[in-house]
């Protein structure tokens, strides 16, 4: 059987469709699976052993023209799928299923061309988004029955010139931050990040900074200011080598953004801050060994289940009013606690 799943979307989107592939794969074990991504998102695919093959799509870049398009999708009808699953709701993924000359087709009710789609599935708000994935798959879902699927397996393999920068900054134990998001409003302040990263120093950890190219000005900065106890690896590591830096690190500390979903993929504790958004739409760190921490006390809040370029009303308070002694008061007394110790 030949499947097909798209997700076109962000990188936590991509992240927290590995549980649906896995589940395919063990339903359908001879299963061929291709998975359609974008270029932000292509090497989580690549490093799961459950898919044999990530198609690029480089919507926002080289394949942005009607014929770059219009070669996908004889691209994808060529391929001749037996199944295609689509996880992604956009107008441009339900016309890849349109052209596909595929006849079990499956989509959420709430998609772009929904008619498209041979068999629709409820988009349920209420549930987290790895559930609402299992559903479209047809997996069980009752209850917190979901939550013995998300093992999500991915092979973390990092190049030795990284590992040796990791051994030799770090010769005591580490906490990871992320301080970044696709989205300025859902980022925690970064004076926030700075007093949280001074706690953890006077405590004798080292800080490891992650994110991507969009985060090497504040990595920087915080690392030069705080002093050798303090790494920034924005900029210089693969997905698959933050996975593997987060999975020795004590903590992660970050925004709702994909390192949440990429601490996941390890046995490490995260505590997520949600500044403009909120847990209920679904994208929160599911382990048990895992902190939400949002302050809820806001008329304004969520303001948009996206985040925005900036504060709508100019003030913030959804990220100012998190005092960093807050975060570090959760982290000390809570069940990250028992990892810190």
């Amino acid at each position: 059987m030949k499947i097909l799943v798209i997700q076109t979307a962000f990188l936590g989107d991509a992240i927290l469709t590995l549980p649906l592939i896995q589940k395919l794969k063990s339903k359908y074990s001879e299963s061929i699976i291709s998975v359609i991504a974008i270029p932000a998102s292509k090497d989580i695919f690549n490093a799961s052993e459950f898919v044999n093959e990530t198609i690029v799509f480089d919507k926002k870049g080289n394949d942005r023209s009607l014929k770059a398009v219009y070669d996908l999708f004889l691209k994808i009808r060529s391929k001749k799928f037996d199944q295609i699953y689509s996880p992604h709701r956009s107008f441009r993924s339900s016309l890849m299923v349109l052209f596909s000359g595929c006849k079990e087709t499956y989509g959420f009710n709430t998609s772009s061309l929904s008619f498209v789609y041979k068999y629709l599935v409820e988009y349920k708000k209420d549930i987290h988004e790895v559930a609402r994935n299992l559903y479209l798959g047809g997996f069980d879902i009752s209850g917190d029955n979901w939550k013995i699927f998300p093992d999500i397996k991915i092979s973390p393999v990092i190049n030795k010139k990284i590992e040796y920068e990791i051994k030799n900054n770090f010769k005591n134990e580490y906490i990871t931050i992320a301080l970044g998001s696709v989205w300025a409003t859902k980022k925690y302040p970064i004076e926030y990040y700075r007093e949280v990263a001074l706690h953890f120093i006077s405590r004798d950890y080292s800080i490891a900074l992650i994110g991507g190219k969009e985060d090497v000005k504040d990595s920087e900065s915080i690392s030069k200011e705080l002093g050798n106890k303090v790494v920034s690896f924005a900029g210089k590591l693969s997905l698959i080598e933050s996975i593997a830096l987060i999975n020795e690190s004590k903590v992660l500390i970050c925004n709702d953004s994909a390192p949440t979903h990429l601490g996941m993929a390890t046995t490490t504790p995260v505590l997520t801050i949600y500044c403009s958004t909120i847990r209920d739409f679904g994208f929160y760190p599911y382990a048990d060994n895992s902190i939400v921490l949002s302050y809820d006390n806001l008329e304004c809040k969520p303001c948009g289940i996206h985040g925005r370029t900036k504060c709508p009303l100019d003030h913030f308070n959804c990220g100012f009013k998190l005092t960093p002694q807050f975060v570090i008061d959760m982290i000390s007394k809570d069940i990250i606690n028992k990892k810190l110790n």
